[in-house]
Parts: structure tokens; C-alpha cells; sequence
């Protein structure tokens, strides 16, 4: 197991610096920079900004620079907020990006591993069409079409919940959180449901299945003992990837309820060619990646006791 862990640890070094490079040249090959402003400034003042950024060098030294900061794990200042480094923009976007997507996963995989069982259980009945409609309208309909929605109705006609944005007052209360997580969540409990419904009536077919009933065990007891762990290995996969996309934000979410994650500043930087600030959420986006995927994998194995990672 831990020699495993080692050799993924070793291939994900070289993974993310390809990853680093191709994010860094894109960025510079695209139009514009972070200094292009509607009204030109003096081409002295403007030379002189790029040199205390060290963007007067050739691309290759500012990439040698960069990857030198990095092994000091610094980040570099923002382009665009003189006062901050990306540390510090990541460090205020995170929290509310993990918190909301946390919520959202947890929220998805409760839900989704209950409607799809529900409808293995019961198959080509009310039950399991009305839960595969569901399930279809969910994947449909995207969050920038659902967000606005829900706000419109809860938070505008019923006033039942505040319609997007968070109270510096109070930070991120209960109902302030209801409308971005159940909008982020509702895809996920989609391909959550259908994922588990598939996997779920494979399992119920199989031999074991039949075994443990012909021995007398109570249905209950078949399904939560051993149908449900085996039945759940498929989330596990998918997961990983699903959960390092939502910690690290939602670029639609965080725009239509107003809420100041890490997604939210993406666009901004991106918009901005604020070059540090997208590397810095690239490169914490696919660490996650990475990590949340080995973390998958390990517990895949747990879960499945004919895994061994020798």
C-alpha cells in the first residue's frame, strides 16, 4: 500500500509540472495582459511596471522565475490587486468554494445513493420511472438555468431564502447556503441516482445476492450488508474528480448567487489576465484533482477487499 502511494506520489510531480507549463504559455500566447488598459499609459510607466514584475524578461526566464517561486511554494503577488499575493486571494475564495462544495457532495451522494437504490429495487415501476425522470431532468437542466430559478422563486416570490450573496456580517449562515448548495447538487444527485441505480441492479442479479437470500436473510439485511458496499464502488471513481470540482467552486454558482469563492475569482483573473491568480487555482485545482483521485482509489480498495495495491 504505501509503495503504491509512493509511485503516484512520483508520477503526480511530473503530471502537475506539465500541467504548470501548459497553463503558463497558454496564458502569456493570449491576447492582451494584465497592463492593457482602455486608456494607454506612458510606455515608460508601463515599462517600469513589467520590470518589478519581472515581465521585461523572456518568456522563458519568467517561467524559470515562476517555477523557482513555486519550489519556495510562493505563489507570486496578483497583477491586478497590488496589496495581495495569490496565497491571500486563494486563502479568502477557498474556504467558501470547500464549503459549498462539501455541502453539495454530501447532499449529492446521500440523496442520489437513495433514489437509485430505491429504483433497483423496484424496476420498471412508478417508483423507478419517476426516479429516472428525475434523474434525466436534473442532467438537463444546467445550474445556470436552475440557479436563477430557485432564486427567482424562494428568494424573490416566496421570500423564503435570501437570493444569493453573503452577509459580511454574519459570514455563511444556514439560509444563505441552501440555494447555492441544492443548485450545485442537483446534477450531481442526477448522475449520482443513475449511477447507483445501474450498479445497484447488477448486483441484486448476482450470484451472491441469490445466496445470501436462499439462506434465509431478511431483505433489509441483504441489501444494507451486502448489496449496498458492493453497489457503491462505482461512486467511489467517480467521486475524486466530481469532488475536486466542486471544492474548488463553481464558476456559475458563485456568479449567479453573488457569493465570493475561488470560481468566482478564476473568471475575474482570467478576464483580467491576471496571469498569478490563475496559476495559483490551476495548480490547486489539479493537486485536488490528484489527491482526491489517490484518496478514491485507497478507498476503493477498502471497500472492495479483491483490490490489492502490492
Amino acid at each position: 500500500m504505501y509503495g503504491y502511494v509512493a509511485r503516484r506520489i512520483l508520477v503526480a510531480i511530473p503530471t502537475v509540472l506539465v500541467i504548470i507549463t501548459v497553463a503558463f504559455f497558454m496564458m502569456r500566447v493570449a491576447p492582451g495582459g494584465p497592463f492593457d488598459l482602455e486608456r494607454p499609459m506612458p510606455e515608460e510607466i508601463r515599462q517600469n511596471i513589467l520590470a518589478a514584475y519581472g515581465m521585461d524578461q523572456p518568456v522563458w526566464k519568467q517561467y524559470l522565475d515562476y517555477l523557482g517561486g513555486l519550489a519556495q511554494f510562493d505563489l507570486g503577488p496578483s497583477l491586478k490587486f497590488r496589496d495581495k499575493t495569490v496565497s491571500d486571494i486563494i486563502s479568502e475564495g477557498f474556504p467558501v468554494s470547500a464549503t459549498i462544495g462539501l455541502l453539495s457532495i454530501t447532499l449529492a451522494l446521500a440523496v442520489g445513493s437513495i433514489l437509485g437504490s430505491l429504483a433497483a429495487l423496484r424496476q420498471n415501476r412508478p417508483t423507478d420511472y419517476g426516479v429516472i425522470g428525475f434523474a434525466t431532468v436534473g442532467i438537463v437542466i444546467p445550474p445556470f438555468v436552475s440557479g436563477p430559478i430557485l432564486a427567482l422563486v424562494f428568494g424573490l416570490y416566496l421570500g423564503w431564502l435570501p437570493s444569493g450573496g453573503l452577509d459580511p456580517r454574519f459570514g455563511m449562515t444556514p439560509e444563505r447556503l441552501v440555494l447555492p448548495v441544492v443548485t450545485l447538487a442537483l446534477p450531481q444527485i442526477a448522475i449520482i441516482t443513475r449511477l447507483m441505480r445501474a450498479s445497484m441492479i447488477e448486483v441484486i442479479r448476482s450470484n451472491y445476492i441469490r445466496t445470501a437470500r436462499a439462506k434465509g436473510l431478511s431483505g433489509p439485511a441483504v441489501i444494507f450488508k451486502h448489496a449496498l458496499r458492493s453497489a457503491i464502488l462505482p461512486l467511489i471513481s467517480y467521486l475524486g474528480p466530481a469532488s475536486a470540482a466542486l471544492l474548488t467552486g463553481s464558476i456559475v454558482i458563485e456568479q449567479v448567487f453573488q457569493l465570493p469563492g475561488i470560481g468566482r475569482q478564476f473568471v475575474q483573473a482570467a478576464l483580467q489576465r491576471d496571469y498569478t491568480v490563475v496559476m495559483g487555482v490551476v495548480i490547486l485545482y489539479a493537486t485536488l484533482i490528484i489527491v482526491l483521485n489517490l484518496i478514491a482509489d485507497l478507498l476503493y480498495a477498502v471497500l472492495n477487499p479483491k483490490v490489492k495495491y502490492d
